[in-house]
């Protein structure tokens, strides 16, 4: 896709490439073809950059369709709250079982192609979502079913990015590119919050699933046509895997590098991180409508993400320039996981203080909070293609997995915790324990350093 580079920017760096052809021995690994096709040129990633912010904001347009026409839809079909959390909750658990596949399968065809794939699906689930609650008399079952659907579809998103920046971005874009794409999704949650109540009032709750289905599937056929020119498998590769059919990673191979501290680390760091955002991202409206009923709801809504946005894109800037003036990335990715997880839980920990009782100051710590947080962009997120690109989306997968899991337990004991305790305070001093047991983990035992090298001897073709 790319061309050869030669330039002195970092392009030739072909190293943590999956796809580029390398005969391999016990020793070291030697490249068989000097020719870099692998990685984007600079013109070519601005405007792949473009699309998948573009791609990750319709992603959470359309994941949040259901919750913001949740309510709309209870009052017409008469749903329970129960009835209304198993079809939101259908999502998460389908959210967790593509994440591994979906980061494998990127390693292998490429997460472009994966990308296109599943969001030309997920985008007709949603376009469809409304005619098929008029189906038959099983509504709660097809919109449960949809959304379990739509998790599964979804769920292939970030590993495949993560696969993506291994294999075509040179290491030192590779934090702007997530940063970029996690902004994204928070701009997809504002407008899917603020457009998404304009359109439940003029034209009914399906009119926002018909509007982000469209918009997905209008997504997915630009990249078709415009970035994988009507491809979804180029020749080049298939042939290339005809070749290398006996270079699949197999169990063992990953079961070794689970033991590598600074894998399992990563792994523990970002399970720790990702469950206390899903939790915040849960119980932050409750905690300010229950303490604060007289403030107006769309601050709270809209002001702590975004912050996120911008926040996201200074710490990507920030990574990169730390990197660009000689700071080991093994640094870099510790101190900006110190921002995100240290930082944030020290503004999560002054709500639980009776000294600042007051809606602005709330808001305050809680915008610096879920800013900060998105330093982990340039951390444990962009980590797993430090320490093993020829299977960082397969990797990647498994982490927003634990992350997923972890997230389902962690926001159910804080709902537990807000029962019998009556406190919120209880809430934030979990989500600070849980934060700081994982930076503490990731600062002793995290590193950046290539760790699956040694396995090229058993790898014929990388």
């Amino acid at each position: 896709m790319a061309d050869k580079h030669t330039s002195g920017d970092g392009w030739m760096d072909v190293s943590g490439s999956l796809l580029k052809p390398q005969i391999c021995t016990k020793s070291k690994c030697k490249e068989e073809e000097p020719v870099n096709t692998i990685l984007w040129p600079r013109v070519l990633l601005r405007k792949w950059t473009l699309m998948l912010f573009v791609g990750s904001c319709l992603l959470y347009c359309a994941r949040m369709a259901m919750p913001i026409c949740a309510v709309s839809m209870a009052t017409a079909f008469k749903w329970s709250k129960i009835d209304s959390g198993l079809v939101l909750g259908g999502f998460f658990w389908g959210y967790c079982f593509t994440q591994i596949l979906g980061g494998h399968a990127s390693d292998r065809v490429g997460g472009e192609r994966v990308l296109f794939i599943s969001t030309g699906l997920w985008a007709l689930i949603t376009a469809l979502t409304p005619l098929l609650a008029q189906l038959s008399s099983h509504t709660l079952a097809l919109m449960t079913l949809a959304r379990f659907l739509m998790g599964l579809l979804q769920g292939v998103f970030f590993p495949s990015l993560a696969s993506i920046c291994s294999q075509r971005v040179v290491e030192a874009d590779r934090g702007f590119l997530m940063s970029t794409m996690h902004s994204g999704s928070y701009l997809g949650t504002l407008l899917a919050g603020g457009m998404g109540s304009i359109m439940l009032d003029q034209y009914g709750w399906p009119s926002m699933f018909y509007c982000t289905g469209f918009l997905s599937s209008l997504w997915a056929f630009l990249v078709w046509q415009c970035f994988l020119k009507g491809e979804v498998i180029p020749k080049p590769l298939e042939a290339q895997y005809r070749r290398s059919h006996q270079t699949k990673w197999n169990l063992s191979h990953m079961l070794r590098l689970f033991k590598k501290p600074p894998v399992w680390s990563m792994f523990f760091a970002h399970m720790c991180a990702s469950s206390t955002s899903n939790t915040l991202l849960s119980w932050l409206p409750t905690y300010f409508k229950e303490s604060f009923p007289d403030a107006a709801d769309w601050a709270y809504n809209v002001i702590p993400w975004l912050v996120a946005i911008p926040s996201a894109l200074s710490g990507a800037y920030i990574s990169d320039v730390l990197i660009n003036q000689g700071y080991s990335r093994s640094s870099v990715r510790k101190i900006m996981q110190f921002c995100a997880m240290g930082g944030s839980s020290l503004f999560i920990m002054l709500l639980t203080g009776e000294a600042f009782t007051s809606f602005t100051s709330a808001l305050i710590f809680v915008s610096v909070a879920v800013g900060l947080s998105t330093f982990t962009s340039c951390g444990v997120s962009v980590n797993v293609q430090d320490l093993t690109p020829s299977c960082a989306g397969a990797f990647f997968g498994f982490m927003n997995m634990l992350g997923a899991f972890m997230g389902l337990v962690l926001v159910s004991l804080s709902g537990y915790l807000i029962e019998v305790t009556l406190s919120w305070a209880s809430v934030f001093s979990l989500i600070s324990l849980v934060n700081t047991t994982g930076l503490m983990v990731f600062l002793l035992f995290g590193d950046a350093r290539r760790v699956d090298l040694e396995y090229c001897s058993q790898i014929s073709v990388i």
